[in-house]
């Protein structure tokens, strides 16, 4: 087991005095493999090719045979595809845990190389929120102070397109308003000049950023 000489699960030591877990939760493995692995997209890309392939086998001249063969061949490579993406949509998952403190938000991730990210609730600047219809979301979080994270260290965990300054975002968590209110109000705890916003709750497939809280 990759993670078994955690100290404490999800954490690279134990927890000094005073500090406590609130929470901890992974992905959806399933919602993550729709949302960063595109699972869906690639599997519609395929469709479009085997039927591409059936139509230029109809119209070629290499018979019933030949035009199995191709689309077959075709359909065989996307099964193999999008199964792989679901494949390492799980296993990010499985290696995934994100932990929350009264001092802090650990990300413990990575597959082939585990890393603990440890964010100070005092760095948290701002989190987001993205609902989807099944209650899952991703929340990123906008980190103050001089950026030390890098976009591929962080991907899949981070908000999309921000690759000049990255945001570590806890990714395809189930529940994720009731989440995002609990860190919401652990960091306001934390910086108490924040301010808590309130959440848009529209169930949407692709959904927006709306703020949760700022500090």
């Amino acid at each position: 087991m990759e993670h078994e000489n955690e100290p404490v699960p999800g954490l690279p030591a134990h927890l000094p005095p005073g500090e406590r877990i609130l929470w901890q939760g992974a992905p959806d493995w399933k919602v993550l493999a729709r949302t960063a692995f595109h699972t869906r997209l690639v599997a519609g890309y395929f469709a479009v090719l085997t039927v591409v392939a059936l139509a230029d086998g109809l119209r070629a001249d290499g018979g019933v045979t030949g035009c199995l063969v191709g689309v077959a061949a075709t359909a065989g490579v996307g099964i193999i595809g999008v199964g792989l993406l679901h494949l390492l949509a799980w296993g990010t998952a499985r290696s995934t845990l994100y932990t929350l403190t009264n001092r802090r938000i650990v990300l413990r991730i990575g597959i082939a190389l585990p890393k603990c990210i440890n964010l100070p609730l005092s760095q948290v600047g701002s989190i987001d929120i993205a609902t989807r219809a099944d209650g899952s979301g991703d929340l990123p979080l906008a980190i103050t102070g001089a950026q030390r994270l890098g976009y591929a260290a962080l991907w899949p965990h981070a908000r999309p397109w921000k690759i000049a300054t990255p945001q570590p975002m806890l990714r395809a968590v189930p529940n994720a308003a009731d989440i995002a209110t609990l860190i919401a109000r652990t960091c306001l705890a934390a910086n108490p000049a924040g301010h808590i916003a309130p959440v848009a709750a529209p169930a949407q497939t692709a959904p927006a950023y709306g703020e949760v809280a700022a500090a």
